[in-house]
């Protein structure tokens, strides 16, 4: 199918990276071509047909960040750098003390000066799978609604980690494959034979669709983000640690009948290294990627 849509964007919220590693030095480089998670991404987006990348990071490790990564990325597509500072807010709201940015939506709102095309937005530090890159840029690339969105959904037993429970989004859809609701549960492992999640009893199907943040976009999000974020300021400037979620930004567009989004299911198997013994299992599960003749080509 030939796209209706000649420039496609990947974006990537890379600005936590610092406050969780300390050191962009002590990001895992995994599997046989010891490369982060981010550089599998790239890879796969790039070769899904993504033809740009943007970059949210944060102005105090860009140096360490372009060397690590940034010289991969802009090897194989247009690649561009934006940064989220909590200084930096929509309407020129006034800062306020805190240490930590505003969540991801303020993340990919503070790209919105350099995105004017369809987008997916990703965390940095997750493995999504080739399949999930393709069928959603098959979508993005496609989509002549500006008000429709998508989401990569994910079969529950394909996020599991061995190590520990995990909090997932259990996604609900009407019969077209619209997304309905987004339920998050916080505890979901397996006990024995069942899927089920601690904090509410709450027994699962290994076969839920799952939301692991992987979404698809037009540019219509970023004025939503500034409307929400206004009235998310003023009920938690005071608050140091509130964050304001891409999730509940998109919940209250598809309440308002602002947007939709459709649901594209992808058999991928999804990993992150939750929990320091998931290590052994994504360096175990990329070998056999390799062993596959997959990712061979990703070069040094």
């Amino acid at each position: 199918m030939e796209n209706r849509h000649d420039k496609t964007t990947l974006l990537i919220m890379a600005a936590g990276m610092g406050s969780r590693f300390g050191s962009l030095k002590q990001l895992a480089l995994l599997g046989p071509h010891k490369k982060t998670l981010l550089h599998y991404s790239i890879y796969d987006a790039t070769h899904a047909g993504f033809n740009k990348i943007v970059f949210i990071i944060r102005k105090s490790f860009e140096q360490e960040f372009r060397e690590a990564v940034g010289k991969y990325a802009e090897s194989l597509a247009e690649t561009h750098y934006c940064f989220q500072e909590a200084d930096r807010l929509p309407g020129g709201m006034p800062p306020v003390e805190r240490e930590k940015p505003w969540g991801t939506a303020h993340a990919i709102w503070c790209a919105k000066e350099l995105v004017n095309e369809p987008f997916i937005a990703i965390n940095a530090d997750d493995f999504y799978g080739r399949d999930a890159f393709a069928k959603m840029h098959k979508f993005v690339a496609n989509n002549d609604d500006e008000r429709c969105f998508s989401l990569a959904g994910y079969r529950l037993e394909a996020t599991l980690s061995e190590n520990g429970t995990v909090s997932r989004g259990v996604c609900a859809t009407d019969k077209e494959g619209y997304l309905q609701s987004v339920t998050e549960m916080l505890k979901i492992g397996r006990e024995g034979d069942v899927i089920r999640d601690a904090d509410t009893g709450t027994t699962l199907r290994a076969d839920e669709t799952v939301s692991m943040n992987f979404w698809g976009f037009t540019p219509v999000l970023f004025p939503a983000i500034e409307r929400q974020f206004a009235d998310f300021y003023k009920a938690n400037s005071g608050n140091p640690k509130a964050e304001i979620y891409i999730p509940k930004v998109v919940d209250n567009m598809i309440h308002a009948g602002e947007a939709k989004v459709k649901v594209l299911h992808t058999d991928a198997k999804w990993f992150g290294v939750t929990y320091k013994e998931d290590t052994e299992l994504v360096n175990n599960a990329l070998a056999h990627f390799d062993a596959e003749g997959l990712y061979t080509d990703m070069g040094k």
